[in-house]
């Protein structure tokens, strides 16, 4: 297959390899020849296109020309603009039916995870160091190589999460970081937590135990490295008391409806909304149908596409939550003065993406079509199985932590472009496209390019949920566990939105 139409009513064609001026691209309903070169993954005029008329990709418009725009021509920033604009007004919550069901009944599908003392299940039985401030990244950094080297039985890793937060903040910008760092404690893929703290900063412990409320003294210990004369062998010997009492810990048959994925893209393509983006909507509509959960973040790239959620709000309560989110976000964009629709990045446009709404309309569909169930603030935690959505930007090592600190197992990461970064837990590395899943071996764990060589949606989604259960049974690892990449960053203007 050389080319792709997403929908019948589109506009344009999606080329599926590179294109030479004068060569012709053979559909169903004629021959187009190509008026120019164009790049794989981008987009070429289906017929001639006046100034001044929308543009439809995915049957939706994603901006309009701002020329006449020939047969055969390719569509790009040059010939084509958003349409959007500032804050909306949205129409009032109408209950709509939806092609997917959330099921609270145990599924028959099964992982090997970790039940905690809490009645929680981890997908790993991993320790965690979590600073309170960025001055002791290199001391924590330090513990963890330590750690990692006694190879503890039942300890799949020692690891730390390097941030430069946590000193010099005051009121909501301490109380976002606070929030983050304390959800980070309370995840169960974390056996145990080693919370090091440097003894003068703004969060230091006392403070933060604060906010992290209820704990086992078993499963969290607490080490301020200014009171002790030899912070590494204090905080190897809370280590070694930590790997023995996660070594308790065993792998049993957890339902599926325990799980909890979070969703994300990033370096977008012009394949991302056809292959990858659409194949996690289609798992998470399984998981869901089995009890489970995901999450969709990044908000400015849900930006001309929101309405396809907000029709599929479970209540009116989400409803009004969703349009405060998106309508928040815009308004952050705003008081800072920048161009609220400024999107895509110049990677997204080098990979066929022009507009935001062609962005947002791709973006959306790792959401499936289940209804959405709740809306999260920036450090909020998953209360409801199914569909939730949770506020934070596009910025992929910010969102990851967030999704990771609302209690997501696992994080699906679509890529056209391809990353190696990884966030707290395991980050699914999935290519929109089959030559960087073999170009980047290192990096892409799950290839979505299949999609557009023949093989059919049905069996790729089935092999995807074999893989993330095999994922959460530790059957595989990521590519990001292998190299031991694993980063977290925070929003700094998060809870105002």
């Amino acid at each position: 297959m050389d080319y792709i139409i997403v929908n019948e009513h589109d506009h344009v064609v999606v080329v599926l390899r590179d294109y030479q001026a004068g060569e012709q691209l053979q559909l169903d309903t004629g021959s187009i020849t190509l008026l120019e070169d164009v790049k794989r993954g981008h987009k070429v005029a289906r017929e001639d296109i006046k100034n001044g008329s929308p543009v439809h990709k995915y049957g939706f418009p994603i901006g309009f020309a701002t020329t006449d725009i020939k047969k055969g021509a390719w569509i790009h920033t040059h010939n084509i603009k958003t349409t959007l604009e500032g804050t909306l007004n949205y129409n009032t919550f109408t209950p709509n039916e939806v092609a997917v069901s959330t099921s609270e009944q145990v599924s028959p599908k099964t992982f090997q995870g970790y039940v905690r003392k809490n009645g929680d299940v981890g997908i790993r039985n991993e320790i965690w160091i979590v600073n309170t401030v960025g001055c002791i990244n290199k001391t924590a950094e330090v513990l963890a190589r330590q750690g990692d080297k006694m190879n503890f039985e039942g300890v799949d890793a020692v690891s730390h999460f390097p941030h430069p937060f946590g000193c010099s903040q005051l009121g909501d910008d301490l109380q976002a970081t606070q929030k983050i760092l304390s959800n980070l404690v309370a995840h169960p893929n974390a056996a145990g937590v080693l919370v090091l703290g440097l003894g003068c900063e703004n969060n230091y412990i006392d403070a933060f135990k604060q906010v992290i409320g209820d704990y086992d003294p078993d499963r969290v210990k607490f080490l301020s490295v200014q009171q002790v004369s030899d912070e590494l062998e204090a905080g190897m010997d809370l280590i070694e008391e930590l790997a023995t009492y996660a070594a308790t810990f065993k792998r049993e048959a957890v339902p599926v409806s325990k799980l909890k994925v979070g969703l994300k893209c990033g370096g977008s393509d012009g394949l991302s909304g056809i292959t990858a983006n659409p194949l996690v909507g289609t798992f998470s509509d399984k998981l869901i149908s089995h009890g489970g959960s995901t999450v969709l973040t990044e908000v400015p790239e849900m930006f001309g596409a929101e309405t396809i959620l907000m029709d599929r709000a479970a209540d009116e309560e989400v409803f009004t939550g969703i349009v405060d989110m998106v309508n928040g976000f815009k308004d952050y964009f705003i008081r800072h003065d920048q161009v609220v629709y400024e999107n895509p990045s110049p990677g997204n446009k080098e990979g066929g993406i022009t507009t935001l709404e062609e962005k947002s309309l791709g973006c959306v569909q790792k959401g499936g079509f289940a209804p959405v169930v709740d809306v999260l603030p920036y450090g909020g935690r998953l209360k409801k199985n199914g569909l939730s959505l949770l506020q934070g930007p596009g910025n992929d090592l910010v969102s990851v932590t967030a999704l990771a600190a609302s209690g997501a197992h696992i994080v699906l990461f679509t890529t056209g472009r391809g990353t190696p970064f990884g966030g707290p837990v395991p980050t699914v590395k999935m290519s929109t496209n089959t030559p960087l899943f073999e170009r980047k071996k290192n990096w892409i764990d799950f290839n979505a390019g299949e999609l557009v060589q023949g093989k059919k949606m049905e069996d790729v989604s089935e092999e995807l949920l074999d893989y993330v259960l095999d994922l959460a049974s530790g059957d595989v690892r990521t590519h990001n566990e292998k190299h031991g990449f694993k980063e977290i960053a925070l929003f700094k203007d998060g809870v105002i939105l």
